[in-house]
This record gives C-alpha cells, sequence and structure tokens, in this order.
C-alpha cells in the first residue's frame, strides 16, 4: 500500500515508527543520501526538496492515482489522518499534537540538526557555532521536559504522531552534548517510548543500512555542498 522512500535517519525512522504502530503495509525504498540518491530524477518527481523520506501512498482514501507525500511531518499527519489514528479527533487534542508536531520539524529538529553538523562533521571547528547549537539544543530539551512533567506524552495522555516525530531527535543525546539524567521527565519518556514494540521493529528495519557508512568524505561533499538546481 505504501512505499517508503528512507534512510535511517531521525527523519527516516519517524515513519517507520508510524507505520509498525498502525501495521501498515510498506515498502522500503532505500535512498543513500550518501551517494547522491535523493538527486535521482525519479525521487525528485516526489520529493523536489531532495530530502528523505518520501511515501507514495497506491491506495489514497479517494480512490483515485497514487499520493506522493514529502516532508516527514507532513507524512506523520497524512498517515495519521489517513488511518485515524495517532491525532486525537477534538479540536483541543488535535490543536495539542499539531503544536509539538510543528515545535519538531520547526525547532527541535533544525536546531539539533546544526548541532550534529558543526560538532560532528564541520571540517572546521567553529567554537561560537558549536555552543549556540549546543545550548539551544539544551534549551529545548528543557522545554521538552517542563512538558512531560505534566503529562504523560508529549501531546497529553496518549501516543500521538507528536512522540513519533520527537523521540528519534532524543535517540542521538549524546552526540548532541546532552546528559538525559538531569532531565528526568524527558528521560522517563525517552525510556518508555523505546520499550515499544513498534518502536524496537522501527529500527530494526534499518539495521540493514546502518552497516553502510552514513557519512564519508565524498559524501560530505554531496549532503554538506548543495546549491540551487539548475532548472533543466
Amino acid at each position: 500500500m505504501i512505499d517508503l522512500h528512507y534512510w535511517p535517519t531521525p527523519n527516516g525512522h519517524k515513519i517507520t515508527m508510524f507505520l509498525e504502530e498502525a501495521g501498515i503495509d510498506y515498502n522500503i525504498v532505500p535512498v543513500d543520501i550518501s551517494a547522491g540518491d535523493q538527486f535521482k530524477p525519479d525521487f525528485l518527481a516526489i520529493a523536489p526538496n531532495n530530502r528523505m523520506p518520501a511515501i507514495v501512498d497506491h491506495a489514497p482514501a479517494d480512490g483515485g492515482a497514487p499520493i506522493p507525500v514529502f516532508e516527514s511531518g507532513a507524512i506523520l499527519l497524512y498517515l495519521a489522518e489517513k488511518t485515524g489514528r495517532f491525532i486525537p479527533a477534538d479540536v483541543r487534542g488535535r490543536k495539542s499534537v499539531l503544536e509539538w508536531l510543528f515545535w519538531q520539524v520547526g525547532g527541535l529538529g533544525p536546531m539539533a540538526g546544526q548541532n550534529h553538523h558543526f560538532v560532528q562533521y564541520a571540517p572546521e571547528r567553529i567554537p561560537y557555532a558549536m555552543e549556540r547549537y549546543v545550548k539551544e539544543t539544551n534549551r529545548l530539551y528543557g522545554v521538552l521536559n517542563t512538558r512531560l512533567g505534566k503529562s504523560a506524552n508529549v501531546a497529553g495522555e496518549d501516543y500521538s504522531i507528536a512522540d513519533m516525530a520527537i523521540y528519534p531527535w532524543i535517540v542521538p543525546h549524546q552526540r548532541q552534548q546532552q546528559d538525559l539524567d538531569t532531565f528526568p521527565h524527558l528521560k522517563r519518556w525517552f525510556e518508555a517510548v523505546a520499550a515499544r514494540p513498534a518502536t524496537i521493529a522501527a529500527y530494526a528495519k534499518g539495521e540493514p543500512f546502518t552497516k553502510r557508512p552514513t557519512v564519508t568524505e565524498e559524501g560530505k561533499k554531496i549532503l554538506f555542498g548543495q546549491t540551487a538546481r539548475q532548472a533543466g
């Protein structure tokens, strides 16, 4: 039913987490981002931002032609609405889930991503940039910890797409220079999500690809040297 164009990054894991939780049949189409698969014409036809993940739904609700969806937050929302799961139907519950979903795609993901880049990959050590993004990641962890001191899950008592969006960005907390012991509510939630059978199954789906080098020297040129594509 679903083709998932995927690589085992935090954004890729979000989608396998949903698909495993919902029990939806899906087929993984690997997109090796270090080899430049994201620039192939077939992929760009469904993901014009040349970023994975993307999906193609071969059985859309309207019964029409297959629907491609790109951007991980949009994919989670599309799948939640398609299945009627992991997003509340009531206006207040839905509002809360959307707030925290957008918090992740607009805040935690980009800031932690810059943290990864300047701390792990940048060819030049830039102390200002490293400190800036490590501290901002820490601030966001604090926001999340405060929220999780008030409810079992991020958007409320029920597990939702907000949790699925956020969890994979907390998995590399050590690489982000963050200590979960200083965020007890966040740690409690993190361990609970990690223990979910669907989370375990989702991460297992990525294992065959993790044995390949994620970022080689040539891959860095592909990942970090992009400019605007020329219209053709």
